[in-house]
C-alpha cells in the first residue's frame, strides 16, 4: 500500500544490442594486438628457426652472448661446435645462435661441391705464351687481357 509503482516498474533497457555493443571493443583490441604484435613475432620465429636449420660447417655466427666465432662442427639438431679463438672451441647449442655473418664455403664431397666455380685449364698454351692458361678471368680479366699465365 505505501509502495510506490515507480519501484515496482521494471527497468527498460537497452535491449538485445548491449552485450555486442560491450564485446566489439574487446575484440577490436584482440584483432589490433594480432597484427601488430603477435603475426609479426611469429614471422620473426619462423625465420630463425630456418635459419638455424641451415647451419653449416664454415659459417661464422654471433651467439646470444654476443661471441663471433666459425662453425668447426654441426654434432647434432640441437648442438653445433664453434671455434672462438685459435684452437679454442665450445659447444653451442643452436637456439643462442642469433645470427649468421658470413655463409661458408661447401665442404669437398657434399653435394654443394659443384656449385663452386673452379677455374678451366686449356690443354694447348695460347700462341706466344709458355704454359697454360686460365680461361674465364672475370671483371679482372676483360680488363686486363683476360689469360693469366699460372
Amino acid at each position: 500500500m505505501f509502495i510506490s509503482e515507480a519501484h515496482a516498474q521494471a527497468t527498460g533497457g537497452g535491449g538485445g544490442m548491449g552485450g555486442l555493443e560491450q564485446i566489439l571493443p574487446l575484440i577490436l583490441i584482440f584483432v589490433v594486438f594480432y597484427f601488430l604484435l603477435i603475426r609479426p613475432q611469429q614471422k620473426k620465429a619462423r625465420e630463425h628457426r630456418e635459419m638455424l636449420g641451415g647451419v653449416k660447417r664454415g659459417d661464422r655466427v654471433i651467439t646470444g652472448g654476443g661471441i663471433i666465432g666459425l662453425v668447426t662442427k654441426v654434432i647434432g639438431d640441437n648442438e653445433v661446435q664453434v671455434e672462438i679463438a685459435e684452437n679454442v672451441r665450445v659447444r653451442v647449442a643452436k637456439s643462442t645462435i642469433s645470427n649468421i655473418l658470413a655463409r661458408g664455403e661447401p665442404v669437398k664431397g657434399t653435394k654443394d661441391d659443384d656449385a663452386v666455380e673452379k677455374p678451366i685449364l686449356e690443354s694447348k698454351p695460347a700462341a706466344g705464351s709458355d704454359g697454360p692458361v686460365r680461361s674465364g678471368g672475370g671483371l679482372f680479366g676483360a680488363l686486363f687481357g683476360g689469360r693469366k699465365k699460372e
